[in-house]
């Protein structure tokens, strides 16, 4: 496999498009035409970045939360958000200050140890993660066009490899961010059923929860499908990727006159899109609040009962929101797991990487996107529901990123990695909380009644 610290661009790269040249540079489309030919190419990876969280193994988690404590768990969200943005603006600035993603920072500035660790963890949570999402998607698709769930998730592994390998990245992230749209489904479910609006306020605001192991397992549950490590990985990379598409961009350190401006710009991108992320997690807990959980349905066993369940209890039309909301955040989310894993494997071994490069240019890279995608064809012939494996998925990335939150603020502060762009103090300290209450929620966990 080809050895490069430092690739080359890809002559497509010198390209600019409109969602990433530089303000100033080059020949700029009319406003009009630029909403014309793509209303959100003004939207950069944090919005990709945050509707990818919302996965099928975070809609797992959150319908389960919902289900099993009904409105007592609703507080999560407001609490993850800043979190969640400071660690992801942190991930997008070392990107974007250094020009090379979050491993190959790991690989220059800390022991071989610490990667190997990291990046190791990292590929068997995404594997399983991408696993249990494609059997969910699959099981999803038969309950709405009844055709066989394994027929239809062979379909989405072929068609998540096909716009991976064969569709170059300013064109491939054009439909992902249409897709980011689905999301929207979980709030339209709250349209078909009754919503006690003040008791949701004062339970967010006020939760009743008993300090027990199975609170404090879907708290780590929560909080790791919320903060997810594969997420560090990918928006830091793909800063990356939008900075190689334009001709004159260049990394931070090497141009600071344009510090300013990107800096504002992350920020803006990365809390807009942590924002309608934690939004639309909210309501679904919310969602299966109100139905699951109030007609006694306590434990989501499959992603087909998720959806399912709420036929009879909201209608048909929330039933198919919901499972159309499941395939479209899918759809999304196992590029993103298999992206991340590749893009941190190939950074730690030196080898060509990036979407917007050929597949006979980055084999390593495209193959452990295509091992890591055909892996979910296992889940199908596991004797473990593909919903609880989603949700154990969950509890695994919560218990990764607590290291790994460390090792991303320690990198976001070092001026000898990010020159004169460190993150801001606010940001930094709200990372070093982020670490603080996820230890403390896996130790919760671990012990139980610690906190009692």
């Amino acid at each position: 496999m080809t050895s490069a610290r430092e690739p080359p661009p890809h002559p497509e790269a010198n390209i600019p498009s409109p969602a990433t040249a530089d303000p100033g540079h080059g020949t700029r489309e009319p406003s009009w035409k630029k909403l014309k030919l793509h209303p959100l190419a003004h939207v950069g990876p944090g919005l990709i970045t945050g509707v990818a969280d919302d996965d099928p193994s975070g809609i797992a988690t959150y319908s389960q939360a919902g289900a099993q404590f009904g409105l007592n768990m609703l507080w999560t969200m407001p609490l993850s958000f800043p979190m969640m943005a400071a660690v992801q603006s942190m991930c997008a600035l070392i990107g974007r200050a250094t020009g090379k993603g979050l491993a190959a920072n790991i690989k220059l500035a800390f022991p071989p140890v610490v990667l190997k660790a990291v990046v190791a963890l990292l590929l068997i949570a995404n594997v399983l993660n991408i696993s249990a999402d494609i059997a969910a998607m699959g099981e999803v698709a038969e309950l709405v066009t009844r055709i066989n769930r394994h027929a239809m998730t062979a379909f989405f592994v072929a068609l998540t490899l096909m716009l991976q390998i064969a569709v170059p990245y300013h064109r491939y992230v054009f439909y992902l961010k249409w897709l980011t749209l689905s999301l929207l489904a979980y709030a339209a479910v709250l349209f078909t059923v009754h919503v006690p609006w003040k008791d949701v306020a004062w339970r967010t605001l006020w939760p009743h929860l008993t300090f027990g192991s199975d609170a404090a397992t879907m708290v780590v549950a929560v909080l790791g499908t919320t903060i997810s490590p594969y997420l560090f990985f990918w928006q830091a990379s793909e800063e990356v990727e939008d900075m190689r598409l334009s001709a004159t961009a260049q990394p931070l350190a090497q141009d600071p006159a344009a510090g300013s401006a990107e800096m504002i710009r992350i920020k803006w991108d990365t809390w807009n899109g942590m924002l309608y992320s934690n939004i639309a997690a909210y309501f679904i807990i919310l969602a299966t609040a109100v139905t699951l959980h109030v007609a006694g349905v306590t434990d989501i066993t499959t992603a087909a009962q998720a959806a399912g369940a709420l036929r009879p209890l909201a209608g048909e039309l929330a039933y198919l929101l919901f499972a159309l909301g499941i395939l479209g955040v899918g759809l999304i989310g196992v590029p993103v797991l298999a992206g991340s894993a590749s893009y941190a494997l190939c950074e730690a071994m030196d080898w060509q990487w990036g979407l917007e490069r050929k597949a006979k240019d980055a084999r390593g890279f495209y193959g452990v996107i295509a091992v890591s995608v055909l892996a979910a064809m296992i889940i199908q012939y596991s004797p473990i529901p593909p919903m609880k494996a989603l949700f154990w998925s969950a509890v695994i990335n919560g218990v990764v990123a607590v290291p790994l939150v460390a090792v991303v603020a320690l990198l976001a502060s070092r001026r000898s990695v990010m020159g004169a762009f460190t993150a801001p103090k606010p940001v930094i300290c709200l990372g070093w909380i982020t670490a603080a209450v996820m230890g403390i929620a896996t130790l919760w966990m671990v012990i139980p009644g610690l906190l009692h």
